[in-house]
């Protein structure tokens, strides 16, 4: 088993895969030498492979994730306590293609839920959706009563409750109908009720036009002030859906319909060497099988930027990117924090330096394609192939930017663990066997073999034979806990 990885050639640190004591001759995987630890190492965390001097860039997966703040002999710690990050505030950048290719191949199939527009669902989910916080605990009401009909081709009934859809102006607003509006006619419902109250400023009829074409068999409204009893309203309404759903069938589906989220939480030092690279192959497979993905976490990206700028299809794609990243650099600014206020503690505490450090393997889930098309916060897939999508670094946030956006699935992948559940299955990929051994009540897919045995191309077709199952029908662990929520992007004022 390997004990200490250089990840590239070109770096001056290489990572502990497991804790190393002061003392240890460690040989080191990827440079064909001997290291001599000089303190202890946890796992996850970086040993300096030569004497590094203070302004020094340190050299990871190929590119600086900062500079030594201070002397650094080979063989001790490198983290925090010597290391600075370099990012600054918006930057101009220039477009220099490297002009990625994925060679097409034959999609594969699982077992979907086709709908009237052609989309396919991978679940037949029966969603009761408020367009304001204030009927959110008749939402819940709803939800309760309807869990009867659970069973069968009826395979869930979830509220998604939040505080928002009124009080709020210009942008927030907008995103808010956006989110509901693209959620109410996401393939992966089977029906859904959409609840107003009758007096906020997102109601039924403003959100309506958002929704662009629905059927309007599949989605309903209820206005509860115009309701004597609302309950036995909405009642009434679920058992026309519920009639509707229980005709429903899987039936084999290409994997070109599929659309899947890809979003990191809780990463740790093996994050960029395990999990996060698995989902970028996987990517890959899907993209070359005409399916798509989704990048997001905006933040998540800084200080690994330019490499995604650079496998842009064309100029106008990387001109996207640009304003993407500016965009969200400027928010950070006019808010009067800096962009770099990342990485949180548990990456600190899990080996992850700074937030170069942290976004070069971030970007690995991204694999190694085009990207395809730059998406705005509440947008929607058009376009197969990687897309990237503006949203925070929140895992709920972004990940129910992602379910909005048409993935049917998300893989998260994590080193230090997350129970949540967004509204579509939210895939937990472990990045080290650690964590999926102690929190296997959480964790979905062990990635962290991939330091132990095999190599990636096994360790990702694993992975999309997974991912195929659960769009065939398997649960993920956050659904058998029945954990699943939302949560909207708010950055102005509320009145």
């Amino acid at each position: 088993m390997n004990e200490l990885i250089k990840i590239n050639a070109a770096d001056s640190v290489a990572v502990a895969l497991r804790a190393l004591k002061a003392g240890e001759k460690i040989p080191v995987s990827g440079a064909g030498s001997e290291l001599e630890i000089l303190e202890d190492i946890p796992m996850g965390h970086k040993a300096a492979l030569k004497d590094i001097h203070s302004g020094e860039a340190i050299i990871k997966y190929g590119f600086p994730i900062g500079e030594a703040t201070a002397e650094i002999s080979k063989g001790h710690h490198v983290h925090t306590s010597n290391v600075r990050t370099l990012l600054s505030g918006a930057h101009d950048y220039e477009y220099r293609p490297t002009n990625p290719k994925l060679e097409s191949v034959k999609p594969e199939t699982f077992d979907g839920y086709v709908r009237f527009d052609g989309r396919v669902g991978i679940r037949n989910e029966l969603w009761i959706i408020p367009t304001v916080g204030c009927v959110n605990d008749i939402a819940v009401a709803i939800e309760k009563e309807a869990s009867k009909f659970i069973g069968g081709s009826v395979e869930n009934v979830r509220a998604f409750t939040h505080p928002y859809g009124c009080s709020q102006m210009a942008d927030d607003q907008d995103n808010t109908r956006k989110i509901l509006a693209n959620l109410a006619t996401h393939p992966n419902a089977g029906g859904v009720l959409m609840l107003g109250l009758g007096c906020e400023n997102s109601g039924i009829e403003t959100i309506k036009p958002y929704m662009e074409n629905f059927d309007g068999e599949r989605v309903k409204f209820l206005i509860a002030q115009d309701a004597n009893d609302e309950l036995e309203a909405a009642m009434k309404i679920i058992d026309e859906l519920v009639a509707k759903m229980r005709a429903d069938s899987r039936v084999p589906c290409e994997t070109s319909k599929l659309i899947v989220g890809l979003k990191c939480g809780g990463s740790d030092g093996l994050s960029g060497i395990t999990a996060n690279p698995t989902i970028g192959y996987f990517s890959d497979m899907l993209v070359a099988q005409g399916g798509a993905t989704i990048l997001t976490e905006v933040p998540e990206m800084f200080g690994a930027e330019t490499i995604l700028m650079n496998r842009c299809k064309d100029s106008e794609t990387y001109d996207k990117t640009v304003r993407l990243i500016n965009d969200f650099k400027n928010y950070y600014a006019s808010c009067g924090q800096p962009v770099y206020e990342n990485p949180s503690p548990g990456n600190k505490a899990g080996g992850i330096t700074t937030l170069e450090d942290k976004a070069l393997g971030c970007t690995q889930k991204s694999g190694s394609g085009p990207v395809s098309d730059v998406l705005p916060y509440a947008g929607k897939v058009v376009t197969p192939g990687l897309n990237l999508l503006s949203a925070p670094g929140n895992d709920l946030v972004a990940s129910t930017a992602l379910a909005a956006a048409g993935a049917q699935v998300v893989l998260f992948s994590t080193g230090r663990g997350t129970p949540f559940g967004c509204p579509v299955p939210t895939v937990k990929i472990s990045s080290n066997s650690d964590l999926a051994s102690r929190k296997s009540n959480w964790i979905d897919f062990n990635a962290g073999t991939l330091v132990e045995s095999g190599t990636l191309p096994e360790k990702a077709r694993e992975l999309f034979d997974y991912v195929l199952s659960v769009a065939s029908g398997k649960k993920t662990r956050n659904e058998i806990n029945n954990f699943q929520g939302m949560a909207i992007f708010k950055t102005g004022a509320t009145l």
